[in-house]
């Protein structure tokens, strides 16, 4: 059973040092949930968030959306409208490999959100991105279903669910 500690990471990399990848960067964390996990569910996108809007509104059942925007900082993935339909939805919550915006609405809500920022321009929709497929950033890779887990000491990825057990 999983510990709804807020200090679940380190609990986990001891647990599990060699079966866990803990990602580079220091992302923000938004949200009021400060512990999420859940499976992934992948997308790749740049500066179009029209995959990202599509997968809120489907059925979250607990999984993390992670989302490789390629770092930019010039557009963001996630606003207000779209974390709650994520909430409605039953996502656990996103990691996202660029910025979101609507921030003070977002930290309302009952979901977890890590971001390298925020910007307050939302993203054009053009219909790119890929979804369901292997990404890579943050010196990690994840695959769709691979387990994430989220707290406020950062985010790491396993290929399997992992427990705490001491």
């Amino acid at each position: 059973m999983m510990n709804n500690c807020y200090d679940l990471l380190p609990d986990l990399c001891d647990e599990y040092p060699n079966e866990v990848c803990v990602f580079e960067a220091q992302f923000q964390h938004y949200g009021k949930h400060q512990v999420f996990f859940g499976q992934a569910v992948t997308v790749k996108c740049f500066e179009d968030n029209s995959v990202v809007k599509a997968l809120v509104n489907t059925p979250g059942n607990g999984r993390v959306i992670v989302v490789d925007g390629g770092g930019s900082m010039r557009r963001a993935l996630l606003g207000d409208m779209l974390a709650e339909a994520a909430v409605a939805n039953g996502w656990a919550g996103l990691v996202i490999n660029g910025c979101i915006r609507d921030v003070t609405t977002i930290n309302t809500l009952n979901i977890g959100v890590k971001a390298l920022g925020t910007t307050p321009i939302k993203t054009e929709k053009r219909n790119i991105g890929d979804q369901d497929i292997c990404i890579r950033f943050s010196g990690v890779n994840i695959k769709p279903n691979d387990w994430i887990y989220a707290d406020q000491n950062g985010v790491l990825v396993s290929e399997k669910q992992l427990s705490i057990t001491s």
